[in-house]
């Protein structure tokens, strides 16, 4: 892995989680409003505003902690919602931002951006694994642990059976 494929996952592990926190209103109301737990909304700030991105200005965190144009684009948005919800919390209280006219915005803003960050770590996690290195389903064979063909617990006559991952072909895509 290369050092920026490795900044950039360092950086999205923090980012991704508060983005999709920000998408869950559920969670964010047992868990942000909960004084015992660490995680709120300053949390949150940090994460977008200071420390893995700048989410008034994310264009100069493309490759750094965000993957896509796009990403940029809804980070942009997910800071000028954050930010109107911050003008209705004169009190800055993680309850007046859930509370605010503009949060529905954040949450639909954050989904739409998790769904975006998600689907392009994937792409990423596909392409560092090789295609050749994910077995095709159909050539999993019952009844074996590893390529060696031996029975589980490496005693041939062993009766517990876990699969075994045969050398997947190669096949051209659709």
């Amino acid at each position: 892995m290369s050092e920026d494929a490795r900044l950039i996952a360092n950086h999205r592990v923090h980012l991704v989680p508060v983005v999709l926190a920000l998408a869950n209103p559920p969670w964010q109301g047992d868990v942000w409003l909960d004084p015992s737990t660490f995680e709120n909304l300053d949390h949150v700030f940090h994460t977008l505003f200071d420390d893995f991105c700048d989410a008034d200005e994310p264009d100069r965190y493309l490759g750094v902690s965000l993957r896509s144009d796009e990403e940029v684009v809804l980070m942009r948005e997910l800071g000028v919602a954050l930010n109107a919800a911050a003008a209705e919390a004169p009190n800055d209280t993680d309850a007046e931002y859930l509370q605010a006219s503009s949060w529905p915005e954040v949450v639909a803003i954050a989904g739409r951006l998790a769904q975006v960050m998600v689907a392009n770590d994937l792409r990423e996690l596909a392409v560092l694994l090789d295609d050749a290195a994910v077995p095709d389903p159909c050539q999993i064979v019952r009844g074996t642990t590893g390529n060696s063909g031996e029975r589980a617990g490496g005693d041939p006559s062993s009766e517990t059976a876990s699969p075994q991952i045969s050398p997947a072909t190669t096949r051209k895509r659709p």
